[in-house]
């Protein structure tokens, strides 16, 4: 099976081509505000490199979120179309549990990978790994920073991704030798890994799959104070 996998959730941009398990061609890109104008020619390059053409693809498999709204539009919109034009399986994957799998390794501590989601505000979801599979233990979901660290208050972790943004809260309010932070190579996703957890997944229906952003725009929010008792189905904002 060759599959295509791209996320472009957060700041970093990753692109891989695979058969089966083998990595054929990968890049990451540590980028901001670029994925719009870099992903298509990324893609093409990662292409040309794996010697893959469009048309060899059995499965596209895309970082479904959470993160930056933006980010996830462009690359859900990109597989979207890549599989529908091309007839190929779609197949999303939590952005979370792909930074997890980074340290899935680790058997000794829960593993939490967190997204900035500013004003001490995080996207999180808490894995374990069991068996050599990753297991959810906490739900993909947007919670406080005292929020989280109330869950994990007396659980062994190791923190990954933008924890570090708030270093000085989770020192303040975990104790000191139940935590520890990833090292900084794991901070970043890997198309590859991408690639390898979504071999194996359910597909998607290509014409209905949207990312999970799991909490409204602020553009939606003031659109829904100024028009109480609207659905959100209602809202101009329309979802990929």
């Amino acid at each position: 099976m060759k599959i295509l996998a791209l996320d472009t959730s957060n700041r970093p941009l990753s692109v891989a081509v695979l058969e089966d398990d083998t990595l054929l061609a990968e890049t990451t890109l540590n980028m901001a505000r670029k994925h719009s104008t870099t992903l298509m020619p990324i893609i093409s390059e990662m292409l040309q490199k794996s010697d893959t053409t469009p048309q060899d693809l059995d499965r596209i498999v895309v970082s479904a979120g959470p993160g930056s709204y933006t980010g996830l539009r462009i690359g859900v919109t990109a597989a979207k179309t890549l599989a529908f034009t091309l007839n190929k399986e779609l197949v999303g994957v939590s952005s979370l549990e792909l930074l997890a799998a980074n340290c899935q390794n680790d058997t000794a501590e829960l593993l939490v990978p967190i997204f900035d989601a500013r004003r001490e505000n995080v996207f999180v979801g808490v894995y374990q790994n069991k068996a050599g599979k990753l297991v959810e233990v906490l739900p993909d979901q947007h919670l406080s920073v005292v929020e989280l660290c109330e869950f994990l208050k007396d659980k062994k972790v190791c923190l990954i991704g933008d924890a570090k943004v708030y270093r000085e809260r989770f020192e303040e309010l975990l104790t000191a030798d139940n935590y520890r932070f990833s090292a900084p190579k794991d901070d970043y996703p890997s198309a590859y890994l991408l690639g390898l957890l979504g071999k194996d997944r359910p597909v998607a229906d290509t014409l209905t799959f949207v990312p999970h952003y799991l909490r409204l725009t602020q553009a939606e929010v003031q659109w829904m104070e100024k028009h109480p008792g609207k659905d959100q189905a209602d809202s101009y904002v329309e979802k990929v």
